[in-house]
């Protein structure tokens, strides 16, 4: 029968790369660890660990077996987490996970709110540079609850929290051109022959400028990438070209441009978990619904100053969405 101390002693020597290191933090004998990791294999039926001179390897079924036992570890944890606030004992500890555009541009004004009212509660945040992964990751127990795009073919809660808006982000010298002048938006073909401040490859947000360059007819020629999400309003007002960018990472006292992509590029945010969420992550999902600033204020009244000379604007609704 495989135990959850059988599974922790697994990560750890993979985690480790060494029986002798894994021994040492689990503080038990290396025999000892070994013999609960033989058992294992023979509760699953394989050998998981290839024992080399210097090193350990996982096994294809090790593969295959390892992101189970991290879950089960990480439902584990939460449950204990739960019965500890259940009885009053500490304020518990929340794990988050996201993708980097939302943990700079969402999520601060929601976690400041939420220390406000939960200063007990610690949190733990884990940042992914695409969906993909943090669905993977979810997937795998390593959160309590994900806050990005809508996964494909997930079978636990999900909780919707309104649509996120991307925005051009132009330099200043742009506002005497005829295509930016007196406009609150710009068609994207426009901008075809411009260098753009684009995202390093694996950002999910590279994947989003592509898409929707290559449904305006043509494919953004990169100036420069960025692994720093917040990084590119900035490289676009300095001048390096268009950066396309979610509305909440435009900075207060942005000195730059900025325009509403024609069609306009949206993706819908959710929360989910990878089953009915325990009650302290449930208020934490409920804060973050009521309380995520998609458009802030400051963005609105750019765009509002852009259109201020002009009768150009945006039809509710329509455009492409990206995932």
């Amino acid at each position: 029968m495989t135990t959850l101390r059988q599974l922790e002693y697994l990560v750890t020597v993979v985690d480790t790369g060494s029986f002798t290191r894994a021994a040492e933090l689990l503080h038990v004998t290396q025999p000892a660890l070994s013999h609960q990791v033989r058992a294992l294999e023979k509760a699953v039926g394989g050998t998981l660990l290839e024992r080399l001179p210097r090193a350990v390897r996982l096994t294809p079924m090790g593969r295959a077996v390892l992101p189970h036992a991290r879950a089960a570890l990480a439902d584990a944890e939460r449950l204990r987490t739960a019965a500890r606030l259940a009885a009053g004992l500490d304020g518990g500890e929340l794990e988050l996970a996201t993708v980097y555009s939302i943990s700079l541009g969402i999520l601060p004004p929601v976690l400041r709110a939420w220390r406000r009212l939960h200063p007990q509660v610690r949190i733990r945040l884990r940042e992914y540079a695409h969906n993909d992964e943090l669905r993977a990751a979810m997937a795998a127990g390593q959160a309590d609850v994900a806050v990005g795009t809508p996964p494909a073919d997930w079978e636990g809660p999900i909780r919707e929290l309104g649509v996120e808006e991307f925005l051009l982000a132009l330099p200043a010298d742009l506002s005497a051109d005829p295509s930016v002048m007196d406009r609150q938006s710009v068609p994207l073909a426009d901008l075809s022959g411009r260098d753009w401040v684009h995202y390093a490859p694996g950002n999910g947000l590279a994947d989003l400028l592509d898409r929707a360059c290559a449904e305006a007819g043509f494919r953004p020629r990169a100036a420069v990438r960025t692994e720093q999400t917040a990084a590119a309003p900035l490289l676009a007002a300095a001048g390096l070209g268009p950066a396309l960018v979610p509305a909440n990472l435009v900075p207060p006292g942005f000195d730059g441009l900025v325009r509403r992509p024609e069609p306009p590029v949206r993706r819908p945010l959710v929360a989910y978990t990878r089953t009915r969420p325990d009650p302290l992550t449930a208020a934490f999902v409920d804060l973050l619904a009521r309380q995520a600033c998609l458009l802030p204020p400051h963005v609105t009244a750019l765009l509002r100053g852009a259109a201020a000379g002009g009768a150009d604007g945006v039809a509710a609704g329509g455009g492409a969405v990206m995932p």
